[in-house]
């Protein structure tokens, strides 16, 4: 299946593409968000000026520049004044471990940074030049104005990217501006934005296909709307920021729409909707395809630029596929002699064309193990990038059929589990260590570590808290597992290695890492109820347990702020779960936030109390409240 829609080629930048818009109409709200709003004319003015002083620091061609800021206008402002300057972005995300950002600034050769005013300087220890952004991306200390040249050839490096590394390290993606205009000219086509579309951009910058929300809407004179990191987690938050901007487009991951879906459900305006990252199951497409609204399913590695096919989805019984290859990209699905397999069959997926990467920044091997030269292609040195994951083409139509190593998914999130792993095996207590993939008791693939223990080292109870530290020093939330199993040894296939298939299934009880304290209230006991009906946790949860040591996450977080909400009629925003994760910090937080001087206690109370009637029971006293009015 080498077949891709129209083709298509243009400037050199995506930087000379936007600019078009500054001409064109200025006036136009190009970023909005919690902070305010800037127009082409006023986002340019700031891009020129942040720019020139970028420049006068150094920056040009191949220079790597790291952008650790707040979700904020400004964030767009810092990524196209590296590109005015000559350079090329790479995201630093304050919420990353230190170690690991150390480590992609060293890899990546940074020697500046610009970074937001809520960023902990700890994160940027021995950066050598470290300028501070207001939330427009003006520089706090002021910064030269002028124009000047800017931006570079099509073949210079745009971006690194830098995603979970088999080895136990990130490795930094190169991508060059060729590859980011062919993204977005060809979902330019496809999409059919107009100067009246407004886009929710709600990814992390170290997330690739932020490139498409952030850059995509301003190529067609469009809006886009930065929703912050405090909106990004609170689905009713998210919400209400899309009713507000009149949001009409929208990208993103299946559980970050489930999280929306959970709460109050997506906006009838967002008219256009993008599911990526990980395989778009068929309840959720139905869910999405609502009110009309136009549904495409994105699949793409970061190697080749973000997204690299995408299908119109329809509704049941229609199959949720790959769709087709985006403008100047050929697919193929190849067999283990690198040859075409007959329909039908199962193959690795294999991508070529323009969005292909350099490679991967200081590694060699890797870059040659994976890019290969490719032989369908009349280009000269054109090449091929093995995606690992297998696919087959049905009839006609291409579908995804998992990874062929032991690369993962989860939540949208590209792990490779060596990574994980590496990190387990180099504590004290820890003999060996193997990662996998179970899916939770809500039926959503969760992260489970599987050690054993170095002789006379703790059991797992006590040896769990110890090492979700290790790993939370060393690797973002999201690469954290969910569950502790202590194993005598790891299962092994006849030749001796892993056997990754015979890992047992977790029983998804509580991971207590502090005795059991039972509820003491009504209040309590509710919440506690509810933490054991959507973790699907049968044993008793105490009031010390840890939310996210059970098991939790970001959606599951949604939906008991949901329940909480409705059984309650109290507002709760979701950061004060993530800030409270027990159920006596959280009960303790829902007393303080109320400001009715209601007792939510006594309301748990009674709420209990009328549960436990009978439907005469509970008339009889709704007729003496009546009569008491």
């Amino acid at each position: 299946m080498t077949d891709a829609v129209s083709g298509v080629t243009g400037p050199d930048t995506a930087l000379a593409l936007i600019r078009r818009w500054r001409d064109a109409s200025p006036d136009a709200v190009a970023v909005s968000g919690a902070g305010g709003v800037l127009t082409y004319r006023e986002m340019f003015d700031r891009v020129d000026r942040l720019a020139a002083l970028l420049r006068a620091r150094g920056v040009g061609p191949e220079v790597p520049v790291g952008l650790c800021l707040e979700r904020c206008p400004g964030m767009i402002v810092a990524l196209l004044a590296v590109w005015r300057a000559g350079g090329a972005y790479v995201p630093l995300d304050p919420a990353f471990p230190e170690d690991r950002l150390r480590y992609m600034r060293e890899d990546a050769g940074i020697r500046l940074v610009l970074a937001g005013q809520g960023v902990e300087p700890r994160l940027l220890d021995g950066v050598p030049d470290v300028v501070e952004l207001a939330w427009d991306g003006v520089p706090v200390a002021g910064a030269p104005s002028g124009d000047g040249p800017g931006g570079g050839p099509a073949g210079d490096l745009a971006y690194l990217m830098y995603t979970s590394g088999s080895t136990g390290r990130p490795k930094g993606v190169a991508v060059p501006h060729r590859a980011v205009v062919n993204l977005l000219e060809s979902f330019a086509s496809l999409l059919e934005l107009t100067p009246r579309d407004a886009w929710l951009a709600v990814t992390t910058l170290s997330f690739d296909i932020s490139v498409l929300e952030l850059l995509l809407p301003l190529t067609q004179g469009a809006r886009v709307v930065v929703a912050s990191a405090q909106e990004t987690a609170d689905g009713r938050a998210l919400r209400a920021r899309a009713v507000s901007e009149a949001v009409t487009i929208m990208q993103a991951t299946p559980a970050s729409w489930r999280i929306l879906l959970e709460s109050g459900g997506v906006p009838e305006t967002i008219a256009t909707r993008l599911c990526g990252g990980e395989a778009l199951p068929r309840d959720l497409a139905d869910a999405l395809l609502t009110g009309g609204a136009r549904l495409w399913n994105v699949y793409g590695p970061t190697e080749t630029t973000v997204w690299s096919t995408a299908g119109r989805v329809g509704p049941s019984p229609a199959p949720v596929d790959l769709g087709r290859p985006i403008g100047n990209t050929t697919v193929h699905i190849l067999g283990p002699d690198g040859r075409p397999v007959p329909p039908g069959e199962v193959g690795e997926l294999h991508i070529g064309g323009a969005g292909v990467a350099r490679g991967y920044r200081g590694m060699p091997g890797q870059t040659a193990a994976r890019f290969l030269p490719d032989p369908f292609s009349p280009v000269p040195g054109a090449r091929l990038y093995a995606t690992g994951d297998l696919a087959k083409v049905e009839n006609g139509r291409l579908r995804y059929l998992g990874r062929a190593d032991q690369q993962v998914k989860v939540r949208g999130f590209r792990i490779e589990l060596g990574e994980i792993e590496s990190v387990l095996r180099a504590a004290p207590e820890v003999a060996d260590a193997a990662v996998g993939v179970c899916d939770g008791p809500d039926g959503l693939p969760r992260l489970v570590a599987y050690v054993v223990r170095t002789a006379g080292e703790p059991e797992a109870a006590d040896l769990w808290p110890s090492l979700r530290e290790r790993l939370r020093r060393s690797v973002p939330d999201y690469m954290v597992p969910a569950h502790l199993v202590v194993l005598d040894a790891l299962p092994l296939t006849p030749n001796g290695k892993l056997d990754r298939k015979a890992l047992p299934v977790p029983e998804w009880t509580r991971a207590r890492s502090r005795p059991y304290r039972p509820p003491s209230t009504a209040l309590e006991e509710d919440l506690a109820a509810m933490w054991g009906e959507v973790l699907g946790i049968a044993e008793p949860v105490g009031v010390d347990d840890d939310f996210f040591e059970l098991g939790g996450h970001s959606l599951t977080a949604t939906q008991i702020i949901a329940r909480i909400q409705a059984r309650f009629a109290v507002n709760v925003p979701i950061v004060v779960l993530f800030e409270n994760p027990t159920i006596a910090e959280l009960a303790a937080a829902m007393d303080r936030l109320d400001d009715d001087d209601l007792d939510l206690a006594e309301i748990a109370a009674l709420r209990d109390e009328l549960d436990g009637l009978s439907a005469e029971d509970l008339a009889a006293v709704l007729d003496e409240m009546a009569a008491d009015k």
